[in-house]
């Protein structure tokens, strides 16, 4: 197996998304915002654990369509939002007391501490104590996400080598991403994307998406001879795709302050 350079990036944006006023004060809902994308072709709309609802807008849609396509999804996008509520209650807190990775086994307690310099330390097996200068929501966030991060680079990198390993297909390179929607992707150079998200989910659940995007590398394609391929290192795929699907409830809100 040839040598890969791994990317140490989480994709961990630094910009908060672009706020319009769609609502009057009285009508304005916490936790909606705007982020205009390049990339994107289309509006879209997205729940995320804890309720936050974001609004994807293509360059140059003005405000007018963006508030018809917000009136015609928002009763949707609330029932999603109590919806989250519901099957993760832990998950709207944004200064978390508990952490869970699940692809580690592992669950700390987390204390709050004042520092200059934001970080996360772990003082025992089972206490992570985050410290920052204010102790807002965002630097909570931004300090958990940085060690999430390097948590992710630990166990991903050697993980999906194993399983490459265990598949005899090789890849170039991995990056590490924190993405909204998508879990992992596979490019045509044989570029390994994982989302740091894939920490919260079971390892066998993750064992499945590495599969997945291997296999992406005999074929670029979801074709019967694709699926044949991934049924031959995992039988249990279709359950493990099912639980990928449902894996955004175990995320928590503070992944994406």
């Amino acid at each position: 197996m040839h040598e890969r350079s791994r990317g140490g990036g989480s994709g961990v944006e630094g910009r908060r998304p672009l706020q319009l006023a769609l609502w009057s004060p009285r009508e304005a809902s916490p936790g909606w915002d705007v982020r205009i994308s390049r990339r994107a072709r289309r509006l879209s709309m997205r729940v995320f654990p804890g309720g936050r609802v974001e609004v994807v807008v293509p360059p140059g849609v003005g405000v007018p369509a963006i508030e018809r396509f917000v009136g015609r999804h928002r009763e949707w996008a609330e029932r999603r939002a109590r919806e989250f509520a519901l099957q993760a209650p832990h998950a709207v807190e944004r200064r978390p007391r508990t952490v869970e990775l699940g692809l580690l086994g592992r669950r700390w307690q987390v204390d709050y501490s004042f520092a200059r310099r934001p970080a996360v330390v772990e003082p025992d097996p089972h206490t992570l104590v985050v410290r920052t200068s204010g102790g807002t929501e965002r630097q909570v966030g931004h300090a958990l996400l940085g060690w999430l991060s390097r948590a992710a680079k630990s166990k991903l990198a050697p993980m999906l080598d194993a399983v490459a390993a265990e598949t005899g297909i090789d890849y170039a390179r991995m990056n590490l991403r924190r993405q909204r929607t998508r879990w992992g992707s596979c490019s045509s150079a044989g570029t390994i994307s994982l989302n740091v998200c894939l920490m919260f989910q079971a390892p066998e659940v993750v064992r499945y998406l590495m599969i997945h995007e291997l296999c992406h590398r005999r074929h670029m394609n979801h074709s019967q001879r694709y699926w044949r391929l991934v049924a031959s290192f995992e039988p249990r795929w279709q359950a493990l795709d099912r639980e990928l699907l449902r894996g955004w409830r175990h995320v928590p809100a503070w992944v994406f302050p």
